[in-house]
């Protein structure tokens, strides 16, 4: 998986990160990013900004890595008062201007919700989430007493071809090589 995205809001947006705070006093604000490698959210021409219902796009000025973080400095955006009113601010890129993945990669988005099934056909539950760790990404799957299926979290490797056996995005569905008793 390339750039993850780490929440899908409920429209055709995806998000790339935050605003967390101004940086310095001419406009720059600290970004923290959901992307990897976090850099990644720094290639985008533009940015859309979302603070409560409102949507705005704004262009990205410059950006650079500053310490353990990242910092961005935005059109329009030229003093410390007018960063701190983006402060929250979360950062969203429409998903058709996502760059085309290699067939068989996906955006985490993609895979959350995605109903995990074993090649059994025995449901496991929902992909609520996926995270790094050092040596892959895991999916948490949680199952649903309504489906059926012990209503707890397991912890899969997001292993394609090991422990993924196949993804239906259109059906909804994920199967997987994997003991549901683990």
């Amino acid at each position: 998986m390339s750039e993850n995205a780490q929440a899908q809001p409920a429209d055709d947006h995806v998000v790339l990160g935050t605003l967390t705070s101004p940086y310095g006093v001419k406009g720059w604000l600290k970004v923290y990013s959901y992307t990897s490698p976090m850099e990644g959210i720094l290639d985008y021409a533009s940015w859309v900004l979302r603070q409560g219902t409102t949507l705005t796009r704004v262009g990205v000025v410059q950006g650079r890595r500053q310490g353990k973080g990242l910092v961005a400095r935005l059109e329009g955006i030229d003093s410390r008062e007018a960063a701190e009113a983006l402060a929250g601010a979360e950062i969203l890129l429409p998903k058709a201007e996502l760059p085309a993945l290699e067939a068989d990669d996906y955006y985490w988005y993609q895979l959350e919700g995605l109903r995990v099934v074993t090649r059994e056909g025995l449901a496991l539950g929902h992909i609520a989430y996926l995270f790094e760790t050092g040596a892959n990404d895991v999916m948490v799957v949680k199952g649903e007493v309504d489906e059926g299926i012990e209503a707890r979290e397991r912890l899969l490797p997001y292993l394609p071809g090991e422990v993924v056996l196949d993804v239906d995005l259109e059906a909804g569905v994920m199967t997987v090589d994997w003991d549901p008793d683990f």
